[in-house]
């Protein structure tokens, strides 16, 4: 039955007739419903670790909408919270936390393996999806890249263009390589773990991929990716594991042998007719709609659907937008959107 998802014949590198179909985020605050139960929640971190409430706002677009995948609710910075980083939330501000910046700081961090006790309540949560899900939608767990989640643990939250991270990859070598290790080794175990709970797919994002230069790209951004990608399916034959190096630009091309990765996703920096030449022929894509057309919807969202759907035709894809969608769009858009992949 599993090989019978349409994502996971997409991932397998199968041409379909019609694009499987989720998006980033669509589990969030541009759904009525999603808003009621963060309210029941308390805040945003509740909701993350309370696992029925995390499967109800998983569960609610798949309700809405029947898209084809369901991704765990939770949050990149979930990871370095459980190797002892304090984690908060400033409301309309973000995240905040505790910085990794000195030997001593990264010295007092725990060992990858010491993570599940943290991490179980979304463990449960995937258990829950894992039961709960239509028999035809497949689960995708996930976790943030090392640079990324690196980023704002060195920079206490994020930044505009990552500078404290870069900064300390300059100025304390040592100090961010042994950053970029132990989240490498932790998201190894993070990821195993949510696959061992029923994920039946893993993405990893790496957000800030594109302000990597030069050979930074390859040793922070794709390096630690392929080890993880490496690790993950020699615990888990066959897992497929989707990464987004995102803004990565022309560095797209080649990022499936570069990663191991079985699809790579691709923002909207990259036009679909170049990214159908120069990456599909690698394997799977997944993209790569502006998600701004989920707020402005009309014509030019029907235009531009089919545009992407079309460019893509003639090889494995899984259809979504380029980044997560915004609290501002309308869900009407969301189902117009749906209805012009599966209709034409």
């Amino acid at each position: 039955m599993a090989q019978q998802k349409t994502i996971l014949r997409a991932l397998a590198g199968e041409t379909l007739p019609t694009p499987p179909i989720w998006m980033m985020r669509q589990a969030g605050r541009y759904l009525p419903e999603y808003r009621a139960t963060r309210a029941e929640a308390g805040d945003f971190l509740s909701l993350c670790y309370n696992s029925e409430l995390a499967a109800e706002v998983t569960l609610q677009p798949i309700r809405r909408y029947g898209f084809d995948a369901a991704i765990l609710f939770a949050d990149i910075l979930l990871l370095p919270q459980a190797l002892g980083v304090d984690l908060w939330f400033v409301t309309g501000e973000g995240p905040r936390m505790s910085t990794t910046t000195t030997p001593s700081e990264l010295a007092a961090l725990k060992p990858a393996t010491d993570i599940h006790d943290h991490l179980a309540p979304v463990y449960e949560t995937v258990r829950i999806l894992s039961r709960e899900l239509p028999t035809e939608t497949t689960l995708i767990g996930f976790a943030g890249a090392p640079w990324t989640v690196a980023t704002y643990m060195i920079g206490g939250r994020g930044t505009p263009d990552q500078a404290p991270a870069h900064a300390l990859k300059s100025d304390a070598p040592e100090v961010f390589r042994g950053i970029i290790d132990r989240l490498t080794d932790a998201t190894i175990e993070y990821l195993s773990a949510q696959v061992t709970a029923g994920a039946e797919v893993v993405k990893i994002f790496d957000s800030w991929a594109g302000s990597l230069q030069g050979a930074d790209f390859e040793d922070f951004s794709l390096a630690p990716m392929r080890r993880i990608v490496t690790e993950l399916k020699a615990r888990h034959p066959g897992i497929p594991v989707i990464a987004f190096p995102r803004g990565a630009g022309e560095r797209f091309t080649g990022a499936h042998a570069a990663t191991g990765a079985d699809c790579i996703a691709l923002d909207d920096g990259v036009s679909p007719e170049w990214a159908a030449a120069n990456v599909q022929t690698g394997g799977c894509v997944q993209g790569n709609l502006k998600s701004s057309h989920m707020v402005t919807g009309g014509a030019a969202l029907i235009e531009e659907t089919r545009r992407i759907v079309d460019a893509f035709a003639n090889g494995p894809h899984i259809f979504n937008l380029g980044h997560g969608i915004t609290p501002d769009a309308d869900p009407e858009n969301v189902q117009l959107m749906i209805d012009t992949v599966r209709n034409g």
